[in-house]
């Protein structure tokens, strides 16, 4: 066996057991974009298939992080794009009225959210819901991270506006 074959195969298995170990993150992640339990399934899925074809591409294993994020939001991207008629917004119904408000907040927060562009929702969704650094970001997204700060601040106002637009008229409390 070559050194190129064992490197392969220690790729291999960290892939896998990164997999194994964050499925959860992968799943959420992939909620946030289509909102649908089949599809974001099927996202993650396509995602580690794609991982696992493209996996001699990792140069580092340090770095499947942000390789892995990268096939994953381009994938949901990309599944967005070619089913954008069919992705619909459901909504659960809860009886409790506190449940409820706090459920009401939650999809204003996500209908602000998914009123930004793709790049600023993934830029929010890897900074606040994943708690990545931004340098982390920048290298899931090939761009500098200075350009990240930028949009990531710009995208944050954004969200400060669309939310609060949404809370006028309501009874929530600001």
């Amino acid at each position: 066996m070559n050194l190129l074959s064992l490197d392969k195969k220690k790729k291999e298995k960290t892939f896998k057991n990164y997999i194994i170990e964050n499925q959860n993150i992968f799943y959420k992640i992939a909620y946030t974009y289509v909102k649908n339990n089949e599809d974001a399934l099927d996202i993650v899925q396509e995602s580690i298939c794609k991982g696992l074809s493209k996996i001699k591409t990792l140069k580092d294993v340090e770095l499947i992080k942000p390789w892995f994020y990268k096939i994953l939001i381009n994938t949901a991207i990309d599944y967005i794009r070619k089913n954008k008629k069919y992705i619909q917004e459901k909504r659960e119904v809860v009886s409790d009225n506190f449940v409820e408000h706090n459920i009401d907040i939650e999809i204003d927060i996500q209908k602000a959210l998914d009123s930004l562009c793709e790049e600023d929702k993934t830029l929010v969704i890897l900074r606040y819901f994943e708690d990545m650094k931004i340098s982390d970001i920048a290298t899931i997204l090939d761009k500098n991270e200075n350009t990240i700060k930028t949009r990531l601040y710009r995208a944050l106002k954004l969200l400060k506006i669309q939310i609060n637009n949404g809370l006028e008229g309501d009874n929530y409390e600001k």
